[in-house]
């Protein structure tokens, strides 16, 4: 049958993302680095359906995730800009973040 068959994944087969990380992306990254104070990068790994993205947190809890296409990127701009980088899954989201978006529940209908 094939179907719980324990045949590894083809690794020359690439993964199929939504979409890859443009220059706008990165643009708006910057932007919100040098628009904002306290500013920390939260590295969020590649998964099947997207790509490597940065979680952008400022002082007061207000962020945006953008796609960097890869971690070396992400830490490029985090060295350029003096960010602070983590990566998610070992640290997790400061609790700011989540009281930002209990006071900003308009943003969750996007």
């Amino acid at each position: 049958m094939g179907w719980f068959s324990r045949r590894a994944a083809d690794p020359t087969t690439p993964t199929k993302l939504d979409r890859e990380a443009t220059r706008e992306d990165l643009a708006q990254l910057e932007a919100f680095v040098t628009s904002r104070r306290g500013v920390e990068f939260y590295l969020e790994p590649e998964t099947t359906a997207t790509d490597t993205t940065v979680v952008a947190i400022a002082h007061d809890g207000e962020w945006i995730r953008r796609r960097t296409g890869s971690p070396r990127v992400a830490g490029t701009i985090a060295r350029r800009h003096a960010v602070p980088l983590y990566e998610a899954a070992r640290t997790g989201y400061p609790e700011r973040m989540r009281a930002w978006n209990r006071a900003h529940p308009e943003r969750r209908k996007r």
